[in-house]
């Protein structure tokens, strides 16, 4: 699936990702340099917290920006979602065999991953299981706490 560097995204994770880039270059970039220029006029910057604060600032700006960048740079934008087959963009409703809990997950990239919007990485030992099987696959999660079955009750 694509190489390492591949980043997978949906079509609101890139909005997202370019909005973040966005805003670290036009609004927080030019406000630490601000930053950097007031603290520097206080004076002695050897023992200068503000000056210091506002450079580490910098930093993870910077940072970020390069690390956006590149991601943008790798990006691979799902956009075929088949509902045949688990892959990256479906949602799926499962059924653990164990206990008939059910739950839904979406399968995204792991940049866009976010459990408490029930949104997992396709990294994921959840997703790596349900890859590519069907509706009524009941399948094996291997995870750190030991395997697991689950059923695939719908692809969407």
């Amino acid at each position: 699936m694509g190489n390492k560097n591949t980043v997978y995204l949906t079509e609101e994770g890139l909005v997202e990702l370019k909005n973040e880039l966005d805003n670290l270059i036009n609004v927080r970039r030019p406000e630490n340099i601000i930053a950097i220029k007031e603290a520097r006029a206080l004076g002695d910057l050897s023992e200068n917290a503000e000056y210091d604060a506002a450079r580490n600032e910098q930093a993870q700006i910077e940072a970020r920006i390069q690390q956006l960048e590149k991601m943008l740079e790798n990006v691979s934008i799902i956009t075929e979602v088949s509902n045949d087959t688990v892959g990256i963009g479906n949602t799926v409703s499962i059924k653990y065999v164990d206990d008939d809990e059910e739950d839904e997950y979406k399968i995204v990239g792991s940049q866009e991953a976010d459990p408490f919007e029930s949104k997992i990485s396709n990294e994921s030992p959840i997703a790596k299981a349900l890859f590519d099987h069907k509706v009524g696959d009941i399948v094996t999660v291997e995870s750190p706490n030991g395997s697991y079955d689950v059923e695939i009750i719908e692809i969407k």
